[in-house]
């Protein structure tokens, strides 16, 4: 802004002839000429840092909405504060910040014969700062297939008050940045106008291989021609076609010809590079690894899919053995089968995992979510397993001395890595992460493979015992499948199998099995192979994260063997230690790094049992004033009235609600 400040200093300088800033004395018959063109630099500063002029028809259109708080990322909002910081600190620093404007005026007085081109400077700035005109460009619906690494993410769905960054707040940045997305509000993140749809909702701490999203973004394909408007006045419209018409035919043989030398649009080819773009954006833990350039109509990541498969990956032995001289007898260990701590009977995990396929309700094998409402637990398995990883090499060569080998004895080095492998039409909230504890207890012989069918029979068992459900990180959405439908599969829903009254499938339809994905995706270093193995190509990005990952999986290898093989503890240098662990204690594998110490092991049906489905809806219900669920999801539009309660209680200041919302069963999760 410039101040009034020049004027009367050039008054004093008429009248006294005294320096102006380093350029020495001006004499007063040359003050004239100056004054005249410091004027003609104001008046282009002013020209250069007015707003545009807005028509009074669009200014009346132009309303101010107040910033959605809640939608913003912790990164924005951090940023927003600072700036308010910053513009109430200037506030307080007014003298200051006028005695450094009447500094700038002299320095631009001392600058008259370089500001010309300082004025160019600014102007070729200002137009490469220009906004995005996304009404240049024209958009197209793609689906993207990507992999991250979950654990430093709290989820794939973006949360405005998570303390973790989400999958979905990073895509996002990536897309605006890029000019993917033009939203009106970069700084919230609402995918709602982009057609935007996403497949798997991957909790904290779980990775994925093969998520896929589907999203309207921008694209190189020219937009068509736009047609002449008409004026409303057929005769002149007439007279205007007819000239126009006489005029064009001229040059309608050489623009022809011009349309037929011109090569036609590529889809692939002549398009935005969205893997490549959106990796130079993406942190090193997530990657765009392909994308869609063909969907079959009504696409619908979340719909659209039919199959989803999960790998849930863990080590033989599962945590770390005991000498056979420190083990306590097998009687007080609670385990119901031979075995060793430590070691998995991979035989019977096979055989209840085998239990699941069908068609089964999980209500006891999920968290219920009171606020889905959902009333039908029924989702099939294609395919239930647990397999061996056969291209791993990471053995502890102290596992295979006798001492820390089970009764049986084991084949090859260890420790193996195995996974769960489940293949599925839809999961429930947790569900694969409670089937996979279930699985753990059977193979540390704490439970019987019939467990499974027990737990499945909710008939007899409508209320699920209280456990807690396997760790997150080594589990992985593995892979979408999209298969072609007919119409009629298309449109099959289920009411009431979710909140919404849709679900992917009908859990009862027959159906194949072995579906085959129908999209054609077009992977990184199918268009250009350097893409894949270039300087910043996907294989050598990833070789980087994996190789980071190596060297300390290797590291850590090498200690945990070098402490294991060092001690001799047959030595026994204090007199009276103890040479077992105190009775009762149990180590109990649920999943994570290390096993847990329990007491004597509870068998799952003499725990507490949780609610029951229909009782924790109700409840939910009841805490808003209704009845019960089926009153409450009766009501028209139930969910916008129980979010308009929620909001007059916060304007009453009461919290009538809030008790309510956690489901019954959160104290069953670690």
């Amino acid at each position: 802004m410039i101040s009034p400040g020049p004027i009367r200093t050039l008054g004093l300088l008429n009248a006294s002839g005294k320096a102006i800033g380093v350029g020495g004395t001006i004499s007063k018959s040359s003050i004239g000429d100056f004054r005249s063109k410091l004027n003609r630099i104001k008046f282009q500063l002013r020209t250069f840092t007015k707003a545009p002029t807005v028509p009074p028809e669009e200014a009346s259109k132009m309303v101010h909405k107040p910033a959605n708080y809640d939608r913003w990322p912790k990164e924005s909002l951090v940023k927003r504060v600072m700036e308010l910081e910053e513009e109430l600190k200037r506030k307080g620093q007014a003298p200051e910040i006028q005695r450094q404007e009447r500094a700038e005026e002299r320095a631009l007085a001392a600058a008259v014969t370089s500001t010309e081109a300082d004025l160019k400077a600014a102007e070729k700035k200002k137009k490469k700062a220009a906004k995005f005109d996304p009404g240049k460009y024209s958009t197209r619906l793609i689906a993207l297939k990507f992999a991250y690494l979950g654990k430093n993410y709290n989820g794939f769905e973006y949360q405005s008050s998570a303390k973790m960054p989400s999958i979905e707040e990073e895509l996002w940045k990536a897309l605006v940045k890029s000019c993917l997305i033009f939203p009106e509000r970069p700084d919230e993140v609402d995918f709602g106008p982009w057609e935007y749809s996403k497949c798997g909702r991957t909790d904290r701490g779980v990775s994925a291989f093969g998520q896929v999203i589907g999203i309207r973004v921008r694209s190189n394909k020219p937009l068509p021609k736009e047609e002449p408007e008409q004026t409303g006045n057929d005769k002149d419209d007439v007279v205007m076609a007819k000239a126009a018409q006489q005029q064009a035919e001229g040059s309608e043989k050489a623009a022809a010809e011009v349309e037929h030398q011109k090569p036609e649009w590529d889809p692939i080819a002549d398009e935005i590079p969205y893997c490549r773009v959106l990796n130079r954006l993406l942190p090193p833990d997530i990657r765009v690894m392909a994308w869609a350039p063909d969907l079959p109509p009504d696409f619908s990541a979340r719909f659209s899919c039919r199959e989803r498969q999960y790998r849930y990956f863990f080590t033989q032995p599962a945590f770390a053995p005991m000498p056979s001289t420190l083990e306590p007898p097998l009687a007080s260990s609670g385990q119901k089968s031979g075995g060793k701590q430590g070691w998995l009977d991979i035989d019977m995990m096979r055989k209840a995992a085998k239990m699941f396929e069908g068609v089964h309700d999980f209500r006891n094998f999920c968290k219920i979510d009171p606020g889905k409402q959902i009333t039908n637990f029924s989702r099939r398995i294609f395919e239930s397993d647990i397999v061996e990883v056969e291209d791993l090499e990471s053995d502890l060569p102290y596992l295979g001395l006798p001492e820390f080998q089970p009764p049986a004895g084991s084949d090859g080095s260890h420790p193996k890595v195995y996974y769960f492998h489940v293949r599925g039409s839809a999961f429930l909230w947790h569900q694969i992460r409670h089937m996979v504890a279930v699985l753990f207890l059977v193979g540390q012989g704490l439970e019987p493979p019939s467990i499974v069918q027990q737990l499945l029979d909710v008939e007899k068992n409508p209320r699920k015992p209280n456990y807690v459900m396997a760790d997150e990180v080594p589990l992985v959405l593995w892979d979408c499948i999209f298969p072609r439908l007919s119409n009629e599969e298309t449109n099959a829903v289920v009411p009431g199998s979710s909140g919404d009254g849709k679900d992917s499938h009908d859990p009862d339809a027959e159906g194949d099995v072995e579906m085959v994905d129908s999209i054609d995706w077009v992977w990184m270093g199918e268009d250009d192979p350097m893409s894949l193995y270039g300087a910043q190509g996907l294989v050598t990005e990833l070789w980087g994260t994996w190789r980071e990952r190596k060297m300390d999986e290797i590291l850590a290898n090498r200690l945990l063997n070098f402490v294991a093989n060092k001690p001799d503890i047959g030595r026994k240098l204090i007199k009276g230690a103890s040479s077992a662990p105190p009775k009762g204690i149990k180590k109990v594998y649920e999943g994570g790094n290390k096993a847990q110490f329990r007491g004597t092991y509870t068998p799952l049906f003499k725990r507490q049992l949780l609610a029951s489905a229909e009782e924790v809806n109700d409840k939910y219900a009841q805490g808003f004033g209704f009845k019960d669920a089926e009153e409450m999801t009766k009501t028209k539009n139930w969910r916008s009235a129980i979010r308009e309660r929620k909001d007059r209680n916060k304007k009453g200041g009461r919290s009538k609600a809030e008790g309510t919302e956690t489901p019954v069963e959160a104290s069953s999760t670690s």
